[in-house]
């Protein structure tokens, strides 16, 4: 069985990523890039999908890991009856190819370590043709082919690969693989113990440009640094998670793919890299935001592959039994197909947040977005599939609504902030249409609070987003009865539910876990309506969600005290930076998006 969520860890190269668990084995990893097929598939299945275990041969009694400060180094101590060792793990970032250095150090007595390497290509389905070379191997199968360097004897076993050694106190023994296509030469052999050193001072020398000097300091450079892990750097794009198929429900079948970049979280995340000091990724993520965007606005998909592809295709791998048997395990995702009228309102808003921050101006961005205008005002009175990608029909969905309002929004203030050319007593006009129709169908006056969707009674998490973007202030009457609301019927065990999920809404089974942005979408709100000690105390709570190193998944179960989906989960730590940052200034978190230029968020 794989280990809990929880027991995980995320090493990476800004290309892709890995998963370590405590007892020593990386468990997944997609080469070479993140939405790669896996080579590592263990997480979804059983060791004979995939693994790479390095860890002492006996009983261990303690383990103790960390990364180290201001990085992505892992270092995980594990102590036995023989004495102590030290796996270090790390993914150098060296351009046009893709590592794993994992280095285990002797720290006391003699230790007896063994490695199980079981390379299975396709998400597991493929067992490759393995052959030894001098100080090491190489496993190829199709495309793909991958080359372990040591120092130590392999042998084979059963279709994997094994090594028995022993390591005393001040020794270091290093394992290196790499990635290279099956029809060209192998990479060069790499310097494991510079790798790993000139690893550690990029994150260092990166981290530090970190402008956040709260009390949540560790907190908000772990999350950059993982937002980071997550980036795709030859394209800018952030992906939502590095796994797919992690379930929001124990053996439950809401198992989606996660490694794509979705528009929807591209406010939140710009604003989190802007308000933290990361320009440069904030404005390739701006790039990325753009490329995407542009054709015809009537096919803006919701989210794209990581350098902007369509084509997502969502099939499910039926050799693979899921996560402690939470199946299908799904690759693709077919909620790219869905119209969700809330993206274009995102990248609207998203396009004006970066006009605030003053980023050099993108020649073609205002284009694009007057385009996008076009189609909001002929389309936004269309029913959407909705913020959650609902699978049971589209509905006129309330923040969907408040989202085209965004968009509008945005439009007039580009005219009239900016000086930016465009129709723009046409926009003001809509926007005033828009506004009133959301506030009379999607306001419910028996229940005093904002609702899932027009003329309905059900209550949704997502209208929490209603202050802060701009849509109404935050102590209008309106609002508070919202999240009055949602604190009766959505909070419970101290965290927020997204919606009830009984009832034919999304077209699936009830049950999940608390979607973990949602509880810090509570926090601004609580801290816009004044009520800060409820604030911080609920923004402490959630901090003890994240992993003993520090990684938040993409909801929790508080009851069986378990990680819950995708992980790490890039817009939980979004959320979690743009709440520190508020709760530590004293930031409105809404007047950035609401304002222009002069009188803005004024960011570092």
């Amino acid at each position: 069985m794989p280990l809990p969520i929880a027991d995980y860890a995320l090493i990476g190269n800004t290309r892709t990523a890995a998963l370590v668990g405590r007892d020593g084995s990386i468990d997944w990893l997609c080469l070479p890039r993140f939405d790669s097929a896996a080579c590592f598939a263990s997480l979804l299945g059983t060791p004979e999908h995939g693994r790479w275990l390095v860890a002492p041969a006996g009983e261990i009694k303690e383990i103790k890991r960390r990364y180290r400060p201001g990085t992505l180094i892992l270092e995980t101590d594990f102590t036995t009856v023989e004495g102590q060792v030290r796996l270090i793990d790390c993914m150098p970032l060296w351009p046009g190819r893709s590592d794993v250095v994992r280095l285990v150090q002797g720290i006391k007595g003699c230790v007896p370590m063994r490695m199980d390497l079981r390379i299975r290509f396709d998400y597991g389905s493929i067992v490759p043709w393995v052959h030894s070379l001098e100080g090491g191997l190489a496993a190829m199968a199709g495309p793909d082919a991958l080359e372990l360097r040591t120092i130590v004897n392999l042998h084979g076993e059963d279709f994997k690969t094994i090594a028995d050694f022993s390591v005393i106190e001040g020794q270091l023994i290093p394992f290196v693989l790499s990635y290279f296509a099956s029809h060209e030469p192998p990479p060069l052999p790499i310097d494991p113990f510079a790798s790993v050193n000139a690893a550690t001072v990029w994150w260092e020398s990166w981290s530090k440009h970190c402008t956040y000097h709260g009390p949540w300091l560790d907190k908000v450079q772990r999350s950059v640094i993982t937002l980071k892990a997550l980036t795709f750097a030859p394209t800018g794009g952030i992906v939502a998670a590095p796994t797919t198929s992690l379930p929001e429900q124990p053996k439950g079948i809401r198992n989606w793919d996660y490694r794509f970049c979705w528009l929807r979280d591209a406010t939140f995340t710009l604003y989190a890299l802007l308000s933290s000091g990361f320009r440069q990724e904030a404005a390739a993520w701006r790039e990325w935001l753009i490329r995407v965007a542009a054709g015809r606005p009537q096919d803006l998909q919701i989210l794209y592959g990581l350098a902007g592809e369509r084509r997502l295709h969502e099939t499910s791998l039926g050799w693979l039994p899921g996560y402690q048997g939470a199946a299908p395990v799904r690759i693709g995702n077919a909620a790219s197909e869905q119209f969700q009228l809330d993206v274009y309102g995102e990248v609207m808003d998203a396009l004006h947040l970066t006009r605030i921050a003053g980023l050099d101006p993108e020649a073609h961005a205002w284009e694009i977005q007057k385009v996008l205008m076009d189609f909001l005002e002929s389309s936004w009175q269309r029913p959407d599939n909705g913020i959650w990608e609902v699978r049971g029909g589209p509905r006129h969905f309330t923040h969907s609504k408040m989202m085209a309002w965004v968009g509008v929004d945005r439009a007039v203030k580009a005219v009239e902030r900016f000086g930016l050319d465009g129709p723009v007593e046409r926009w003001r006009e809509l926007r005033g249409r828009i506004h009133a129709e959301v506030c009379e169908r999607g306001f419910n006056p028996e229940l005093g609070s904002f609702v899932q969707s027009y003329d309905s009674t059900r209550l949704d998490a997502s209208l929490l987003m209603m202050p802060l973007v701009g849509f109404l202030p935050p102590k209008d009457e309106r609002v508070r009865g919202t999240v009055e609301a949602i604190e009766r019927e959505l909070l419970q065990d101290g965290l927020v539910l997204r919606y009830v999920t009984s009832g034919e809404v999304d077209g699936l089974p009830p049950g999940e876990g608390f979607f973990l942005p949602c509880s810090f979408w509570l926090v601004d709100n609580l801290a816009m309506l004044g009520r800060h000690d409820e604030a911080y105390r609920l923004f402490e709570r959630l901090l003890l969600f994240g992993n003993d190193v520090g990684l938040f998944s993409e909801e929790y179960d508080p009851r069986a005290r378990c990680l819950l989906g995708n992980f790490p989960q890039a817009m939980t730590h979004v959320a979690l930076v743009n709440s520190a940052g508020h709760l530590s200034s004293g930031t409105d978190p809404s007047r950035h998006r609401r304002m222009g230029s002069e009188n803005g968020y004024a960011f570092p």
